[in-house]
């Protein structure tokens, strides 16, 4: 059987077609960038996202373990245990929401990448990981503290401290605020987010996110100076 030229090109291409359709997408990535699925909510997957950031903020705070099973501890052991106190206390609020934004932004940066190399898209529009990271990194900024070294080994410090920042993050007010805000400068990407978005792979995806994190994280800061965000 003969073919010609042209029908050969013709299979060569159909082969190529078959083989690209036939690679299976990163599973992990996509379910990992989109939030578990969140991307593909409609309309406005960004705000959606920042949602999904603001869960796992709170979540990530230590005050909400203590809430949720600090009841339960007392009727346990039968003591009144102390909330948060000295430098452990400290470190029991900063470690955990921290680690947790690191494992994002680690993740974040991979799997970002992979989606938009698979989906052949410089910013799929489903990826809202760097949503969820960078309102999280805008309430870890917004909260965290200013002050020197002593701080983490005055007890008294610490345990305001504690108070303060476990408050912020039940407060409605503190997460609405950093919703929106972290909203109107992702979308509004001043300097220098936009030159963010020209670096590489993930990073472009992610950075400039955490640029509107930072932002956010300061307009925050002054709303709390001056009392703004109060109960």
């Amino acid at each position: 059987m003969r073919f010609t030229k042209a029908g050969e090109n013709q299979m060569n291409r159909s082969t190529e077609a078959s083989a690209i359709t036939a690679v299976e997408p990163p599973r992990f990535s996509y379910l990992t960038a989109t939030a578990l699925g969140v991307g593909y909510l409609r309309p406005a997957p960004g705000t959606w996202g920042s949602l999904v950031g603001l869960i796992v903020a709170v979540i990530a705070h230590p005050f909400s373990w203590f809430i949720v099973f600090g009841g339960g501890l007392v009727l346990v052991t039968g003591k009144d245990l102390p909330l948060l106190s000295g430098s452990l206390g400290m470190l029991l609020l900063l470690v955990p929401s921290v680690a947790v934004w690191l494992v994002l932004a680690y993740l974040g940066v991979r799997t970002s990448a992979e989606v938009a190399a698979y989906a052949g898209v410089k910013d799929p529009q489903c990826v809202v990981i760097d949503e969820v990271s960078g309102v999280h990194l805008a309430l870890i900024l917004g909260l965290a503290p200013l002050s020197g070294p002593a701080t983490f080994l005055n007890a008294a410090e610490a345990q305001a401290f504690a108070i303060y920042t476990g408050m912020s993050v039940m407060n409605w007010k503190y997460l609405l605020a950093a919703f929106l805000i972290f909203r109107l400068f992702d979308i509004l990407k001043p300097f220098p987010c936009r030159r963010l978005e020209n670096l590489p792979g993930g990073w472009g995806i992610m950075a400039d996110d955490w640029m509107a994190g930072v932002y956010a994280a300061i307009c925050l800061r002054l709303a709390l100076l001056f009392h703004l965000l109060n109960f």
